[in-house]
């Protein structure tokens, strides 16, 4: 690790005060933190030494500021990184002692701790030490530095990775998400079908290296290599370090995001909003003026972590690359996102979520991914209708008891078992009392049987012979049994109308016991495009 490196680490917020570029490119071997006023005999060389500066004093003698810096000049140390919380800055007579020694002079603001630099360097110095077998090459010095720069200037991802790999020929190198999106490749990597990428990530055939970032299951990095042996260890741990930088800088512009996006999705849950102000929101998000808007709603079940389903939902909408989006998850799980887009009708957006779901289902097997997706509206006041129809498509797909993973969309509301989820629970409650509540309150016993009794019959489409066969019953004790039904209900199940009532309200019955009510316009945190 150089002293130049220091600098860059964004965390620690260091500042330049005094140093060339030779002063700044030395390694540094260690750490060593005082104030004493002449710390020579604890110094080794390659240090740097951190001082809180408490020997300094603005009525002081100069001279002892210049037996200072000299002492860590004869010791070898490589830079002098100076608190700024004792005095409120650093000295300048410090600086000119610095630069008459040739010392590396570093501010260290009063909010950064001398314990959070020597972690820095001593990680950083573990990382390396561990990743560097004798017989395997270095990054080049040059190349470390030519990419820090284009880091530091902002460079795009593809173009990091190029410049990564241009000292060995530039080998095929694609970087990958869990769910087989391709972020970027290196020019001559050929273009990765997104079935494939998830594939060779999962059998790991070729070489594959996680960047280290804080992500989740679903959309992590790995940098993958058809080839094995093309790359040393070492060096492809270091540009996945650099990687795992990048990724976290991106993830932080993200956040910066986070309140227009909270502000877009609560204008679109209101039930009555302003239409300026929605516009305002869209403005905010650089969602304003589409052609088309769609939304989609998304959960990973309930017993799922915070930020997750925003997590899948974003990964989801950026392998769809024609269309700008906005995330927010909600408080009771649930991830909503605007979709601003054309109004072509071959942008199908429930077709090319459903093509990439199970993608997403295999990075956490366990997980119940389901999705609602609206049709497409053609303005901003229209948006909460859309929510609206996403949060019925999503109550039908978690319909679907053999599948953990579905989108759907209203086309898939096709019968009441479908439909009915999407009705507000405590509406369903009622209309399941209305209709079948003196069943329901019979004691525990009878209760059981009728029920029992009454989903048969309705299930064989109201035949009394294969009701009481499928019940191991005697004809007569089924019509029995059905006259009390009738009687309890006040209900002629002969007639079409009544049958269509009864049946209902037990599909309500079982929606109303496994799904709770539709989450609210609360929301907690994002993700963003």
């Amino acid at each position: 690790m150089q002293v130049d490196h220091l600098l860059r680490l964004d965390r620690l917020d260091l500042t330049l005060i005094w140093g060339d570029d030779v002063l700044l490119g030395q390694e540094i071997g260690g750490v060593t933190a005082t104030d004493l006023e002449d710390p020579a005999r604890f110094l080794q060389a390659g240090e740097i030494v951190l001082s809180g500066l408490v020997w300094w004093g603005r009525d002081g003698d100069p001279a002892k500021t210049d037996r200072f810096v000299n002492a860590l000049q004869e010791a070898g140390a490589v830079a002098l990184l100076a608190g700024e919380e004792t005095h409120g800055e650093v000295p300048s007579e410090l600086a000119d002692a610095c630069r008459r020694h040739r010392i590396a002079l570093l501010g260290v603001p009063a909010h950064t701790s001398f314990r959070a630099v020597t972690e820095a360097v001593y990680l950083r110095q573990w990382g390396e030490f561990s990743r560097r077998p004798t017989d395997h090459y270095a990054l080049p010095e040059y190349v470390r530095l030519d990419l820090d720069r284009a880091w530091e200037r902002g460079a795009p991802t593809g173009e990091l990775l190029d410049r990564a790999f241009a000292h060995l020929g530039t080998p095929a190198c694609h970087l990958l998400t869990n769910s087989g999106r391709t972020v970027a490749r290196t020019a001559n990597a050929p273009e990765l079908p997104v079935r494939r990428a998830a594939e060779v990530l999962r059998g790991r055939d070729g070489a594959a290296l996680r960047v280290e970032a804080d992500d989740t299951a679903f959309d992590s990095w790995h940098l993958y290599l058809p080839e094995d042996g093309q790359v040393p260890p070492r060096v492809l741990h270091e540009i996945a370090e650099l990687l795992g930088r990048h990724r976290r800088r991106l993830d932080q512009r993200k956040a910066a995001r986070k309140q227009a996006h909270e502000e877009l999705m609560t204008r679109v849950s209101a039930a009555y909003g302003e239409a300026d102000r929605l516009e305002a929101a869209l403005r905010a998000c650089g969602l304003a003026g589409a052609a088309a808007y769609t939304v989609v709603v998304a959960t990973l079940g309930s017993t799922e972590g915070g930020g997750e389903a925003a997590a899948v939902l974003t990964e989801a909408l950026h392998h769809q690359r024609s269309a700008a989006f906005a995330v927010a998850e909600l408080l009771e799980g649930e991830a909503v996102a605007v979709l601003a887009h054309s109004p072509d009708r071959d942008f199908d957006v429930r077709a090319r979520l459903a093509e990439v779901w199970p993608l997403l289902h295999d990075c956490r097997p366990g997980a119940a991914l389901h999705a609602g997706v609206s049709d497409p509206v053609g303005s901003p006041v229209e948006l909460p209708g859309a929510l609206a129809q996403a949060r019925y498509a999503l109550a039908g797909a978690r319909t679907t008891a053999s599948s953990t993973a579905r989108v759907a969309g209203l086309a898939d509301l096709a019968d009441l078992r479908t439909l009915l989820p999407g009705i507000p629970s405590h509406v369903r409650r009622v209309y399941l009392d209305t209709v079948l509540g003196p069943l329901l309150r019979a004691d525990q016993g009878s209760r059981a049987m009728l029920l029992e009794t009454l989903e048969v019959f309705l299930d064989n489409n109201c035949s009394w012979a294969r009701t009481a066969e499928a019940l191991h019953l005697h004809v007569n004790t089924v019509h029995y049994r059905i006259e009390r039904i009738e009687r309890l209900i006040g209900r002629n199940l002969s007639r079409l109308d009544d049958k269509l009532d009864v049946h209902a309200a037990l599909l309500c019955q079982v929606t109303t016991s496994s799904r709770g009510g539709r989450a609210g316009p609360h929301v907690r945190s994002t993700s963003c495009s």
